[in-house]
C-alpha cells in the first residue's frame, strides 16, 4: 500500500470536532527573568529567539511542553520541548489527557504563518495568548478519546520518522562541518620558524607573503546610479555586489563589470572579514574589498586560507567597526614550494582538491547534505499538510 493510500485509509470517515486552543490546552504565560536574576546552568531559558535566549539553574515547566516565543523578531516561534525549560519571554502550551501534545505541535507548525501574523506592536513586534487562544483545533474522533489518542499517535509517529531523519542528517552535517574545518585548519596553517620574518621559508618549506604583494587589492565604490537595474534584464546583467552574505551580497544590477577576472571579495563592514570566491564579473561597491592575483597562484587555495582567517584581523575599537585595504595589505598568506612554482601549484591544487570535496558535501546548494535536509524538510510539510488539513464546517 503507497503512502497516500495509507493516509487516506487512515483518516477515512474520520469525524473531527474544531475546538479553540484555548479551550483544549493550558496557555500560561513566562516569568520574567534576566541573566543577573538566574544562576547560570543547563536549563534552557526560552524568550523571543528561535534559539535560548541563555541557560540557567532554575525551571518553570517540567515534561511535554510547547512554546511559543512572546516577542522579537522570532515572535510566534512554535518549540516542542520534553526536557525541563524555563519560560521568560513567551508562554507555554500543554495540553490534557485526552490530546497528545505532539500532534498539537505538529499541527501548530502547519499553521505557523497564521500564528506569526498575529504580530502586533509598533516596535518590539508581539505575540499574545490572547493572540492564538481562539485558533481553532481539529480534534479527530471527539466521541471516542480512546480512539483519538490513537489517531493522533499514528499520525504523530508518521511525522516524527520524517522529523527524526532530518534531524539526524543535520547532526551529519554538523558532524562533516567540523570534520571540514578541521582539514582545512590542518592542511592550511603553517608555523613559522622561531625568529622568521616575512618573506622567509617556515618548516613546512612555504613562504609567507603579504596580501599586497599577492593581490591588486581596491575597495569598492560607489553604486552605478545611470545604469542601474533592481532586476536582471537582457542589458542589466552584471551583478552588483556588497559586503552580505551569499545572495545577500546581491545589491542590483548593472551593464558594465568592474572586475572582470576570477577575484576575492572581503567585507568591510557588517559581517566584517567574510570571504567569497568570485568568478564571474561583477561591480563591486562601498563596502566591499576585491583581491585580484597579481602573481601566478591557485585563487581557490588563496580562498581557502582566507576563510581560516576572517574572524582574525583586528578591527579598531574607535569609531564605525569596518575594515579597509592598508588593514589588510600586510596580512600574510602562505605560499608552498615558494622556489618551484610547478610544485607548488600542484601542492595548492592538491588542497585545494580536498577540500572542495568537504565543501560540496556541506554547502551545496544542489548536492549534498544541504539539498537532501531541504528535501526532507519539503517532504515532511507535504505530509504533515495532508494529515492535518481537515475540513471546516460551515
Amino acid at each position: 500500500m503507497s503512502s497516500n493510500n495509507f493516509m487516506k485509509k487512515l483518516l477515512d470517515g474520520v469525524e473531527v470536532e474544531w475546538k479553540a486552543l484555548g479551550e483544549v490546552c493550558i496557555l500560561q504565560r513566562g516569568t520574567s527573568a534576566t541573566k543577573n536574576t538566574l544562576a547560570q546552568g543547563n536549563i534552557p531559558v526560552i524568550s523571543g529567539g528561535k534559539e535560548p535566549s541563555f541557560y540557567c539553574n532554575k525551571f518553570n515547566r517540567d515534561g511535554e511542553t510547547i512554546t511559543v516565543a512572546g516577542s522579537g523578531a522570532g515572535a510566534g516561534f512554535v518549540q516542542y520541548w520534553k526536557e525541563k525549560i524555563f519560560v521568560n519571554d513567551a508562554f507555554s502550551i500543554k495540553t490534557t489527557d485526552t490530546l497528545n501534545t505532539k500532534y498539537i505541535f505538529h499541527y501548530l507548525l502547519n499553521i505557523q504563518d497564521d500564528i506569526c501574523a498575529t504580530k502586533k506592536g509598533g516596535g518590539v513586534p508581539h505575540v499574545h495568548i490572547s493572540d492564538i487562544k481562539d485558533f481553532p483545533i481539529p480534534i479527530p474522533c471527539p466521541d471516542n478519546p480512546k480512539k483519538s489518542l490513537k489517531i493522533q499517535a499514528e499520525i504523530v509517529r508518521i511525522l516524527d520518522t520524517f522529523t527524526e531523519l532530518t534531524a539526524e542528517l543535520t547532526a551529519e552535517l554538523t558532524a562533516r562541518k567540523k570534520q571540514y574545518n578541521y582539514y582545512r585548519d590542518q592542511l592550511l596553517t603553517f608555523e613559522k620558524e622561531e625568529g622568521t620574518t616575512k618573506g622567509t621559508k617556515s618548516a613546512k618549506k612555504v613562504e609567507w607573503k603579504t596580501l599586497g604583494e599577492v593581490f591588486d587589492i581596491f575597495a569598492g565604490g560607489d553604486v552605478p546610479k545611470e545604469s542601474f537595474s533592481e532586476t536582471k534584464t537582457c542589458e542589466f546583467n552584471v551583478p552588483i555586489l556588497s559586503n552580505g552574505i551569499g545572495e545577500k551580497s546581491l545589491y542590483g544590477w548593472t551593464d558594465k563589470a568592474k572586475i572582470k577576472k576570477p577575484s576575492l571579495t572581503v567585507s568591510a563592514r557588517g559581517t566584517i572579514g567574510w570571504t567569497s570566491y568570485r568568478e564571474e564579473p561583477f561591480f563591486p561597491i562601498v563596502r566591499l574589498i576585491v583581491l585580484t592575483p597579481k602573481i601566478h597562484i591557485n585563487l581557490k587555495y588563496s580562498y581557502y586560507f582566507m576563510k581560516t582567517i576572517e574572524t582574525n584581523y583586528k578591527i579598531p575599537p574607535a569609531g564605525i567597526p569596518q575594515l579597509t585595504k592598508p588593514m589588510i595589505e600586510n596580512v600574510e598568506i602562505p605560499i608552498p614550494f615558494p622556489n618551484d612554482p610547478v610544485k607548488s601549484l600542484a601542492e595548492q591544487a592538491r588542497i585545494v582538491s580536498i577540500l572542495d570535496k568537504f565543501d560540496t558535501l556541506t554547502t551545496s546548494i544542489t548536492e549534498g547534505l544541504p539539498r537532501e535536509i531541504e528535501l526532507r524538510q519539503k517532504q515532511y510539510e507535504y505530509y504533515r499538510n495532508m494529515l492535518l488539513s481537515f475540513p471546516k464546517e460551515a
